[in-house]
């Protein structure tokens, strides 16, 4: 990765802080200064209640009254971070992934109202035989991650978060309507373009960025917001179009392509065993045609579409086949492979969401209203990449200097509460080797055989850590006293 020293753009200490809240758009000092105060607070015991991490009644109550301050919002809280991104990604020169997804985070609530509807589940029948339900409440979120190509998380360039006042099931309203025909402005899906041109906007190199969507993503209408946008996807495909003269789809013409070159890869089975994959590769430069409904509004568009095949039927898990569409160049068996493996990192925004329901426990919160739920949300969304890049930063620049991550106080303790042994004594210390200290506060052994730490021991470290330092601070100062 082609990347200045200075990492996520700061030495280590509070500074990131000041950083990523910085250019937050609040109308108010006030409000500026609060937010910072209690991303602070929380970033030292993530998965911490706000009572739990603010000590005392007054900065409980202070968050409170943050998070429920009409005149504060998710865009508002981000807006900082978001600049931060856009500098981390100017620190690089290589093409950078942005990853899109969207998850939900369900509360229970009896006043289902006040947050919104996620949707409805079958909960059995009632004695006429009458299928009763249960509608589930809370929010969700699409957020867009920027990644480099070596996997490091910059951090996340465009979110949306919403709430249903009314669900209505899709299969139900596909027997009504073709959905193809419906207004794509009408739909959910909207959030897709939206993210993409914000997150291409916000980056200000479109052509720097490919933008990776799985199956949900493709969307006609994404395809051409990109092309307008002079920006690149790379998006898992699931729709036979029409293709060439409309006479045919792209499954027919993928047909027709032989054999490019073969594969390797290792995956797993169901019970975690490793073996390897051959997957054939083929590829065509095809022209797809938009919906037979849309035709007047979108034009026909030259696309690559890849497929990786995996040869034969293996025992103890699915086949591998991967059907993806893009508008980046391919032109030999060396691109393909280099797409399937920047869309392999898809499945990196799935841990950032992982991150946020685990470790920042977000969907714990006893918060009433959906605005209040979406602004520690998106105070949360902050710490998630900030766990995430620690743990990323350990693989993807492990010669680093550890004040890319660690203040000099930091440093101190870590050396002083986990002491190297043995070969690890003689290595240069690096913030891969202070990191992998952090881990092991929260619980990492560092056996030789151990893969490197994950994102669950290097939050459980940051928690420990923050209560030795807190503690060590006030020894120091009782000392002095």
């Amino acid at each position: 990765m082609t990347m200045s020293k200075r990492g996520d753009g700061d030495s280590g200490d509070s500074r990131w802080l000041d950083r990523e809240s910085a250019g937050s758009l609040f109308k108010d000092a006030r409000l500026a200064r609060r937010f910072e105060a209690l991303l602070g607070q929380l970033s030292g015991d993530p998965g911490g209640s706000i009572p739990m991490v603010c000590q005392d009644w007054a900065n409980t109550k202070a968050a409170y009254r943050f998070l429920a301050n009409a005149r504060v919002n998710e865009a508002d809280i981000l807006a900082g971070h978001f600049r931060s991104t856009r500098d981390r990604f100017a620190a690089t020169t290589t093409p950078v992934l942005v990853l899109h997804d969207t998850t939900e985070f369900s509360y229970a609530r009896g006043d289902v109202d006040a947050i919104g509807i996620l949707g409805k589940t079958p909960i059995g029948k009632t004695l006429s035989g009458a299928q009763k339900l249960h509608t589930g409440c809370g929010i969700l979120l699409h957020s867009s991650l920027v990644l480099t190509t070596e996997g490091l998380p910059l951090g996340l360039a465009a979110t949306k978060f919403w709430t249903r006042k009314k669900f209505k099931g899709t299969n139900a309203l596909k027997k009504k309507i073709n959905p193809t025909r419906v207004p794509i402005e009408a739909k959910e899906s909207i959030r897709w373009l939206e993210n993409v041109e914000q997150s291409t906007a916000l980056l200000g190199e479109p052509g720097r960025c490919v933008h990776i969507g799985d199956r949900e993503s493709d969307i006609y209408e994404l395809f051409c917001t990109a092309q307008a946008a002079g920006t690149h996807f790379l998006i898992r495909t699931c729709v036979d179009r029409l293709a060439g003269d409309g006479e045919h789809t792209i499954a027919d013409e993928m047909e027709e392509v032989s054999c490019k070159g073969l594969h390797r890869v290792e995956v797993r089975d169901r019970k975690g065993n490793l073996c390897e994959a051959v997957l054939e590769l083929r590829f065509r430069r095809i022209q797809v045609l938009p919906p037979i409904g849309k035709r007047g509004r979108y034009p026909a568009l030259r696309l690559t579409v890849i497929h990786a095949t995996e040869r034969g039927t293996p025992a103890g898990r699915d086949r591998i086949e991967w059907k993806l569409i893009t508008n980046l160049p391919v032109n030999s068996r060396a691109d393909v492979i280099e797409k399937l493996r920047w869309y392999s990192l898809r499945w990196k925004i799935e841990v950032f969401h992982k991150i946020l329901k685990s470790g920042c426990k977000a969907e714990e919160s006893k918060l009433r209203t959906a605005e209040r739920l979406a602004n520690l949300l998106a105070i949360f969304c902050i710490l998630s990449w900030r766990i995430f890049w620690l743990t990323m930063l350990h693989r993807t620049e492990p010669n680093g200097s550890p004040a890319m991550a660690f203040t000099s106080l930091e440093i101190e303790l870590l050396d002083r509460l986990v002491a190297d042994t043995g070969q690890s004594a003689k290595r240069k210390k690096t913030v891969s080797s202070y990191l992998v200290r952090l881990a092991r506060l929260g619980g990492y052994l560092a056996r030789a055989s151990d893969p490197p730490p994950g994102n669950t021991v290097i939050w459980r470290g940051m928690a420990r850590l923050t209560d030795i330092e807190l503690g060590y601070l006030l020894a120091s100062k009782d000392v002095g006293n």
